[in-house]
């Protein structure tokens, strides 16, 4: 009853339905990475998954070109869930999927993306198939779902199996039309500051980190999800908070915040065991 419980409460956030059975067909078929992937590891854990999601919204409603294109194209305002949950289902597709998932899902977005044009707040024209948009995007969701997965996980990952994270992932970002794109942690992160003084905390990023900070659910869900949302907001690079206009959080409102998430995340991991990253491991291996 509480597995059920859980699982409904995480499809109140992102959505989605029954059991993944897409992912296991073709048998044999090992997708665009394998189990042995660092990819496959760290994007298997769902509540550092979604604090990283939240995270990386945040970072890229800081940059005017990259918020346009959603604020204009999408109803990202009016349906959040169905934006992560479209969000969730393109990282499954291409991190657990077949190929021909993950390549399709990948054609799509890019479809997508040539009819998102127009102009930004400050009257900048836009394109959402720009590669330094993308890569934008590209850069704040994988540092942000390594940094969930460091913060949340008590796996620890060695320096070189970071690395190989973001080698794996700039395979994907590369296809989306990313470019230039780095595979360290430490060149992520450099890469990600580059983008500073193209960022801009106007009143259409206010709008979107309050609406993250209040995440529409219904009562029973509101304390899980105000916890992951919380959690995604302490997610942030440090230099990030001054331009969102907060203090930096303590050490002991970090520690709350983990402790908590540690508690919440023993239910949730047990119940979502038989997800998407083990239905596709009975895809490979039989």
């Amino acid at each position: 009853m509480l597995d059920e419980l859980i699982r409904k409460t995480i499809r109140e956030m992102v959505g989605g339905g029954g059991p993944p059975v897409a992912f296991l067909v073709p048998k044999g078929d090992r997708g665009l990475f394998g189990p042995e992937s660092v990819a496959w590891k760290v994007h298997a854990d769902f509540i550092s998954m979604m604090i990283g999601g939240i995270s990386s919204l945040i970072l890229q409603a800081l940059h005017p070109q990259a918020l346009a294109g959603v604020w204009d194209h999408s109803s990202f305002r009016e349906d959040l869930k169905g934006r992560l949950g479209r969000t969730a289902f393109f990282i499954a597709a291409t991190t657990y999927g077949s190929v021909e998932m993950a390549n399709k899902i990948i054609e799509k977005v890019n479809l997508i993306h040539t009819k998102i044009t127009g102009f930004d707040e400050f009257g900048k024209a836009y394109s959402a198939t720009d590669p330094h948009l993308l890569s934008w995007v590209h850069l704040t969701e994988t540092r942000s779902f390594m940094s969930a997965y460091e913060d949340y996980r008590k796996e620890s990952l060695s320096p070189q199996d970071k690395d190989q994270y973001f080698l794996e992932m700039s395979s994907i970002g590369k296809r989306m039309g990313a470019e230039d794109l780095p595979i360290t942690y430490a060149g992520t992160n450099d890469a990600i500051e580059s983008y500073i003084p193209e960022l801009y905390f106007g009143e259409r990023a206010r709008s979107i980190l309050a609406l993250l900070e209040n995440f529409p659910s219904n009562l029973a869900a509101k304390p899980f999800i105000k916890l992951i949302s919380r959690a995604g907001i302490l997610n942030l690079p440090n230099w990030a908070y001054p331009l969102i206009e907060k203090p930096i959080p303590s050490y002991l409102e970090r520690l709350a915040v983990k402790k908590s998430i540690d508690f919440i995340a023993i239910p949730v991991r047990e119940a979502l065991r038989d997800g998407v990253a083990a239905h596709s491991l009975r895809r490979v291996y039989g």
